[in-house]
C-alpha cells in the first residue's frame, strides 16, 4: 500500500485533505526507509513550521512527511514538524527570508532562487551541464557542493541537504517546440516564458529568443489561465502535480537545466536546538532527501504518461535537436562561467564526462 495512504495526514493550518485525491495523482512509489537509529535524549518539546511550495502529491511533500517521521519517532514525540504545501507561506524567496527573521523554521526551495545568498549555486543552471541523473546526484553529493551548503553559515539560512528537483522541461498554450526558432517565433512573437527569479535563468531564456518573465511560482497557473505568460518551464512531476496541463497545450522534453532542492532551517531556530537534536535534525535531512531522489526518478516517466494522458501533447527532442539549443545557449557560459567560477564550471563538466563512460 502506498506510504500515504497508510497515514491520516493533517496539514495544520490547511484542511484534512482525502488520501484518494493524492492517491489518484501519485504512482506506485517507493515506501520510506523504515526508521533505525537510537532515540535521542530528551531535550525539550519542540514544533517545527516547515513551508513547502508544492502539493501534497509531490515527492518534496512526501519525503518531508518522512522527514517528519524520523524526527518524531527517535524523540518520542519530542519534536513535531508542522509542513504547509501549495506556497500556502510564500514563495521560495519570501519562505527564505522567513527563515532569516526567525518566523519560519525551515523550507525547502529550489537552489535557484538561492542564489542570491550563495551565488556559486549558479552552476546548477547553466543549461544542459549535467545531462543525466547520475551526473546530477554525483555533483550535488561532492565536495564541491558541500562547500556551497556550507557557505550559508552566517545568512540567518542553514542549509541541510541536496535533494531533487529534477531537469526542467518546457511547456506553452501556443505552439510545439522542437527548436530555438520555435522558441524565438521568426515570422511570429516570442513566446512569453515564466522563469524563476534567476538572472541566468533569465539569460537562457534571452538567449532563446523568448521573453522571460520572473513570477513567484503561486501566481503562476492564474497568470498562464489569463495569458500573462505563454508558458513555463519545470520538471514533468511539477507540471503534473500543479495541474498546468489544464492551460498548457505543448510540452517539449528539453531537459535544459538539472534543478536542486535545498532543505533548510532558520540558523536562529538551529542555534535553539539542544545539539544532539541538531545532529538528528541533520540526519533525517540527509536521509529524506535520498528518498525524495528516489521519489523523484520514480515520478518523472509517470508524470510525463500522465500528462500525455490528459490531452498534452509532449514532443521528445532528439540529439540534433538537443544541440541546436545547446549551441544557442552558449553565450549563457560565456557571460557567467566566469562569474560562478572557471573551476566549479569545469570540475561539474568532468563530473558530467565521467558519468558518461561509467
Amino acid at each position: 500500500m502506498h506510504y500515504l495512504l497508510k497515514r491520516t495526514l493533517l496539514v495544520t493550518g490547511a484542511t484534512l485533505f482525502s488520501s484518494g485525491m493524492v492517491y489518484a495523482q501519485t504512482p506506485d512509489l517507493s515506501d520510506p526507509p523504515e526508521i533505525d537509529g537510537a532515540t535521542v535524549e530528551d531535550h525539550g518539546s519542540v514544533t517545527l513550521r516547515m513551508g513547502l511550495g508544492l502539493a501534497e502529491s509531490s515527492p518534496q511533500y512526501i519525503s518531508s512527511r518522512y522527514f517528519a517521521d524520523i524526527l518524531n519517532q527517535r524523540t518520542e514525540g519530542r519534536i513535531n514538524v508542522n509542513i504547509f504545501p501549495n506556497s500556502q507561506l510564500g514563495d521560495d524567496v519570501q519562505m527564505m527570508e522567513m527563515l532569516q527573521t526567525g518566523t519560519l523554521d525551515m523550507t525547502y526551495p529550489s537552489s535557484s532562487p538561492a542564489t542570491g545568498y550563495v551565488e556559486e549555486l549558479a552552476v546548477f543552471d547553466l543549461p544542459f551541464l549535467l545531462p543525466t541523473r547520475e551526473a546530477a546526484i554525483e555533483a550535488m553529493r561532492s565536495d564541491a557542493a558541500q562547500e556551497m551548503l556550507d557557505a550559508f553559515d552566517g545568512t540567518g539560512l542553514k542549509a541541510l541537504a541536496f535533494s531533487e528537483n529534477g531537469f526542467r522541461q518546457l511547456s506553452n498554450s501556443v505552439r510545439e517546440v522542437t527548436s530555438p526558432e520555435d522558441v524565438a517565433g521568426m515570422d511570429v512573437r516570442g513566446l512569453s516564458i515564466r522563469t524563476m527569479e534567476n538572472p541566468v535563468h533569465l539569460a537562457i531564456w534571452e538567449a532563446l529568443g523568448a521573453n522571460p518573465t520572473p513570477m513567484a511560482f503561486g501566481e503562476l497557473f492564474s497568470a498562464m489561465e489569463q495569458g500573462v505568460v505563454d508558458g513555463q518551464e519545470n520538471p514533468w512531476s511539477t507540471i503534473l502535480t500543479s495541474n498546468f496541463y489544464e492551460v498548457q497545450d505543448y510540452g517539449s522534453e528539453t531537459r535544459h537545466v538539472y534543478t536542486p532542492f535545498i532543505k533548510m532551517i532558520s540558523e536562529r531556530t538551529w542555534d535553539s536546538l539542544a545539539p544532539e537534536y541538531q545532529e538528528l535534525v541533520q540526519e533525517a535531512a540527509l536521509q529524506a532527501a535520498d528518498y525524495e531522489i528516489q521519489l523523484s526518478a520514480e515520478y518523472d516517466d509517470w508524470a510525463r504518461e500522465q500528462l500525455e494522458e490528459r490531452g498534452m501533447q509532449i514532443t521528445r527532442l532528439d540529439d540534433e535537436q538537443i544541440a541546436a539549443f545547446q549551441e544557442a545557449v552558449q553565450p549563457v557560459y560565456d557571460e557567467w562561467a566566469p562569474r560562478i567560477g572557471e573551476d566549479l564550471v569545469a570540475e561539474f563538466q568532468q563530473i558530467a564526462e565521467s558519468s558518461k563512460t561509467e
